[in-house]
Parts: structure tokens; C-alpha cells; sequence
């Protein structure tokens, strides 16, 4: 494999020698309080968020109440709008942990970009994140019709946005012009080479996904689900075009890779972008790693591509 991205190097030696790693602390509320201290501690302390038009938070319908929602217009409105999913392991994260994210994705696509602060398990398990992102999509068509409107999310958020998908074709929900599938995880059992390789060191360790699915999936039933298990579902033909985003020293690297074969042999349009040095979790080390930023930026210009 290519070599670990130097200042990964430096990033990951950094954590590990302040004692911030692993990510899984404990109890759901330590670990969301751990994993949201690390987020923002990475912007440092002369951050400034990348510039946009306009950002309001908003409540839409949804399945069990009123769902927070972060609207984001882009500096240059080129008529699009984004649902996105933030990351997570479907436990920690909120808006503010992927605010730069967002942010980023709302200009580099000239979009509209609705982030969505869906339900978190244990206290929250499947499929009531999935029926959160499923509502929300439905809202964002309708309160932005006519845009050509894509499903996007990182990791687990990216896991929702194909399970979303997926539902959005079955059910008769809004037509989608693409989805952005960011080092998704797609195989509960966790049985891919990958999660052997780079189980340990590189930031997400097979440990923390295993409490992960464990918290969001605990029955056998959940994981069957093919909007869960989605490298075995059944059928992939029909989804929007898709470009899936993975990176070299990640546990998910595999199961995303094998996703995006399974789409393209599906007839799915797929832009497929390795990530060479790099680990689990770049989109949310912009400003901090080059590498990071620079796939960042061809992600999302692939994604530009496949929009009209």
C-alpha cells in the first residue's frame, strides 16, 4: 500500500499520546461527549468556517416529532440541493461536528446543503436513524423543488444515504440525481480483509465499529436488513449514479470498494475514488491534513460532474 500520509502520521501520534484515542468511551453519552470534544479541539484555535451565504437551523416533520435540520446556501447557487448525514457510527455526532463539512460541500457543489440531525441509538436503533434521513429527504425535495437533489453522508451517515436510496427507489420517494457515499459502511459482519489490516492504530478500530453495529443493529434481524447489510442486498439496480469515496488505511475501505463494483455491475454510474495514505475520517480533517483537503475537493468535484 501507499504510505500513511505523513502528517496522518503526526495527527495519529499526536492522539494517541494525549490519550484520545480510542474513540468508544465507556457509555454512549461519554462517547458522543469524547467524540465531539476531538472534533472541535481540530479546528484549533484560530479556525474560521469556510464562508457561505447563509446558515439557518430549521425543524421539519419527522417520524417522531420535530427533526433539527441545518440549512446551508453556498456562496454560488448553482440550483442544487444536498441531504447530508453526518458520521458517527449511528451514536455520536451533530451538526456541529460536521458544520466545516457541510460547509464545504454546500460551495463546492454551488448547493443548498440540509444537514440533518437525525436520532442517535442505543437510544435510537434501526431503523429510526434510516427513517429520520428518509424523512428528511422527503422534505428537502419538497421544500426545494424542481433542484436537482443529491443523498450524501460520511461513514455512517454515508451507510444512511444508501439505505435511503435504496428506499427512495422502493417506495415511490423523491427521484434522486446522484448519491455522495463517503467511506461508507456497508457489511455488518465485518468480514472484509480491510477490517483485519487496519483494525488498530489508524483512528476507527475494529473494536469501536463492532460497538458501533452493536448499539445500532443488536438484533440479527437489523442486520439482515439490506438497507444495513447493503453489500448483499438483494438488488442495486435503479439508484442514482453514485460517487463512493474510501480511503487506504481504513477498516471500511473493502466493504466501500466492493460496494461501488456492485453498483457499477447493478448499471449504476459510479465515480470511485480511493484514498491513497489516507485514513477513516478525512473529509473532517480539512485545513488540518493537505491530502485530506486536496480528495476532498476531487470528491466533490466528481460529484459536480454528475450533476446537470
Amino acid at each position: 500500500m501507499p504510505p500513511l500520509d505523513p502528517q496522518f502520521r503526526a495527527v495519529l501520534d499526536r492522539l494517541e499520546a494525549t490519550g484520545a484515542l480510542p474513540l468508544v468511551r465507556g457509555t454512549a453519552q461519554e462517547t458522543r461527549s469524547h467524540y465531539r470534544s476531538l472534533a472541535m479541539a481540530r479546528r484549533g484555535g484560530d479556525y474560521q468556517p469556510e464562508p457561505v451565504a447563509d446558515v439557518e437551523d430549521r425543524a421539519v416533520d419527522g417520524p417522531a416529532g420535530p427533526l433539527p435540520v441545518r440549512v446551508y446556501r453556498p456562496l454560488e447557487d448553482r440550483g442544487r440541493i444536498v441531504t447530508y448525514l453526518h458520521g458517527g457510527g449511528f451514536v455520536v455526532g451533530d451538526l456541529d461536528t460536521h458544520d466545516p463539512v457541510c460547509r464545504r460541500v454546500a460551495n463546492a457543489a454551488g448547493a443548498v446543503v440540509v444537514a440533518v440531525d437525525y436520532r442517535l441509538a442505543p437510544e435510537h436503533p434501526h431503523p429510526a436513524p434510516l427513517d429520520d434521513a428518509t424523512a428528511a429527504l422527503t422534505r428537502s425535495a419538497s421544500a426545494f423543488p424542481g433542484r436537482p437533489h443529491v443523498v450524501a453522508g460520511d461513514s455512517a451517515g454515508a451507510s444512511l444515504a444508501a439505505g435511503a436510496a435504496l428506499r427512495a427507489r422502493d417506495e415511490g420517494g423523491p427521484v434522486l440525481a446522484a448519491q455522495l457515499l463517503v467511506y461508507p459502511c456497508t457489511d455488518p459482519s465485518m468480514g472484509m480483509a480491510s477490517v483485519r489490516e487496519n483494525g488498530e492504530g489508524y483512528f476507527l478500530t475494529r473494536t469501536d465499529m463492532a460497538w458501533f453495529y452493536d448499539q445500532y443493529a443488536p438484533a440479527p434481524a437489523q442486520r439482515e436488513d439490506p438497507t444495513v447489510d447493503l453489500l448483499h442486498a438483494p438488488d442495486l439496480t435503479g439508484l442514482p449514479p453514485a460517487v463512493v469515496v474510501t480511503a487506504e488505511y481504513d477498516p471500511l475501505r473493502d466493504e466501500g470498494d466492493a460496494y461501488a463494483e456492485r453498483l457499477r455491475a447493478a448499471g449504476v454510474p459510479v465515480r470511485h475514488l480511493p484514498g491513497p495514505g489516507l485514513i477513516h475520517g478525512y473529509f473532517a480533517f480539512l485545513g488540518v491534513v493537505d491530502g485530506a483537503d486536496d480528495r476532498s475537493r476531487e470528491a466533490l468535484a466528481a460529484l459536480d460532474d454528475l450533476l446537470p
